[in-house]
């Protein structure tokens, strides 16, 4: 048979497949001839042999029912339209660019459900008949959270984020000039949808149960966050304004966060506050506070503590720092009562989870560490096909740049951040409760690597056994995960 023949046939047989699989993804890597091979499935990968080199991929892909060649050299089809979404918090402008890159239309929406039906209406408005509609039409946009993005991933509209940076670097491509609109920045969103379909991977549509609990971690991540810079504030206002409250309770747990630390600033914010205190008020606020054991000694300490001289301060001065500390306190306190509940909720989710006994099965995992992994990672077992695309996403395997004779490994920077601080908290944290990670810790160590390139490694040992146990659906195994090292 004659190459362009074969070609044409080739064609022929993809389109075929193609239709079969709804929502699908079709990656060409030969021009020869199609061989019979395993029937298409609809979810997961199903491959087609080519005589001579390569292979038919197709993948599914929820929301889309445009398939698409890669690096086969022809093109099948693809999306007749792409569409870009600049986002801000009024109006979000919106670009409609063809398979070609012409601007075929432009509006701005308001991120309301009649902004929705617009772009909808819009979308669907873009070709008459009925083998055209708005899900046909990839969206591309800057966020991948929002009213705006769950709005149209909740109407079955095909959602691909798309990354700032990834858009600032096509806008320098296009024009040496630095200029930004709005307008031109829907259109170039567009084009990099267009350029890099079939590379970008659409929106991540969690379960409700892995949803709701992301929205508490994030919401706890930024309580805590509060809470430390409140509590930074605090000690810096005390250095000045009551010197023994900052090294009262600085080697306990929790420090100036500890309910029996901010119940006495409460009560004695100051210097001379303090040392008005007797030794049976101090007693009872203690108690109050929920201390149980030693009541009367730790009294008797802080009474001690408070009375050693310091420096005097004015009178009028004394009552400005003492306004100023009750203040930063209120405020120090309702952050720290919000960081509990938020807390208790967290791991209550947590512990509700399907995947939570295989999480908690692992060495320094508790209830607000499996939360957090849960967040990141999701509870859909196949969003990373292998522990190689968890890694990467969790930022916990390096990055190589090769280039001729120079080969450089470093840390990988662009991750999710959230997920490589658990991750990193997890490792540390197994070191004392799995012989297994702290044998592999000290190794790395003695062969040269920081502590965190270390824990890095374990993170990565640990990864892999949870990516496992969950597509297996079995629990942790020291004896089988750190086989080597035992």
């Amino acid at each position: 048979m004659p190459g362009s023949n074969r070609i044409r046939a080739s064609c022929r047989v993809l389109a075929d497949l193609a239709a079969l699989v709804e929502g699908c993804t079709v990656r060409v890597g030969g021009q020869s001839d199609v061989e019979r091979a395993l029937s298409p499935r609809r979810r997961g990968i199903a491959r087609w042999p080519l005589g001579g080199a390569g292979f038919v991929l197709v993948r599914g892909r929820s929301g889309c029912r445009c398939p698409v060649v890669g690096a086969g050299g022809f093109t099948l089809s693809s999306p007749a339209f792409y569409c870009g979404i600049d986002w801000s918090e009024g109006l979000n402008d919106v670009a409609v660019v063809t398979r070609a890159g012409q601007l075929v239309a432009q509006a701005r929406i308001p991120e309301t459900p009649g902004g929705i039906t617009q772009l909808f209406a819009l979308l669907d408005g873009l070709r008459k008949g009925h083998s055209h509609g708005r899900r046909m039409v990839p969206v591309g946009i800057e966020t991948d959270r929002g009213l705006l993005a769950e709005g149209l991933a909740g109407k079955g509209q095909p959602v691909y984020p798309i990354a700032p940076a990834v858009v600032t670097e096509y806008r320098r491509r296009l024009s040496p000039v630095r200029k930004k609109s709005d307008r031109t920045d829907a259109e170039i969103i567009a084009l990099v949808l267009r350029d890099d379909w079939g590379r970008i991977r659409p929106r991540y549509v969690p379960s409700a149960a892995a949803g709701s609990l992301a929205t508490l971690v994030d919401a706890h991540r930024r309580a805590r966050r509060t809470r430390l810079r409140l509590q930074g504030q605090l000690r810096s206002l005390l250095r000045s304004a009551h010197p023994a409250a900052v090294a009262a309770w600085s080697q306990l747990d929790g420090g100036l966060s500890r309910p029996e630390a901010r119940a006495v600033l409460t009560a004695a914010p100051t210097t001379a506050a303090a040392k008005r205190l007797t030794h049976y008020r101090l007693s009872k606020i203690l108690a109050a506070a929920g201390r149980i054991r030693l009541v009367d000694a730790e009294a008797y300490r802080l009474l001690e503590l408070f009375a050693e001289p310091v420096i005097a301060r004015r009178a009028d001065m004394e009552r400005a720092v003492n306004v100023e500390v009750s203040g930063t306190l209120t405020l120090f306190d309702a952050a720290c009562t919000v960081e509990a509940k938020l807390q208790e909720s967290v791991e209550e989710a947590a512990a509700a989870h399907l995947h939570a006994p295989i999480y908690l099965s692992f060495p320094g995992c508790g209830l607000l560490t499996t939360a957090r992994l849960l967040a990141g990672i999701g509870d859909d077992l196949e969003r990373f096909r292998d522990v190689r695309g968890l890694r990467a996403y969790a930022g916990i395997a390096p990055v190589t740049f090769a280039s001729g004779s120079s080969r450089i490994v470093q840390q990988r920077r662009v991750c999710n951040r959230a997920l490589k601080t658990a991750c990193h908290h997890w490792a540390f944290a197994s070191l004392t409760r799995s012989a297994g990670s702290r044998h592999l810790y000290d190794a790395r160590r003695a062969a040269g690597d920081s502590h965190a390139s270390a824990l890095r490694r374990v993170a990565g040992r640990l990864l892999g056994g949870l990516h496992h146990c969950l597509g297996h659906d079995t629990m942790f195994d020291e004896n089988i995960l750190f086989r080597s090292d035992l």
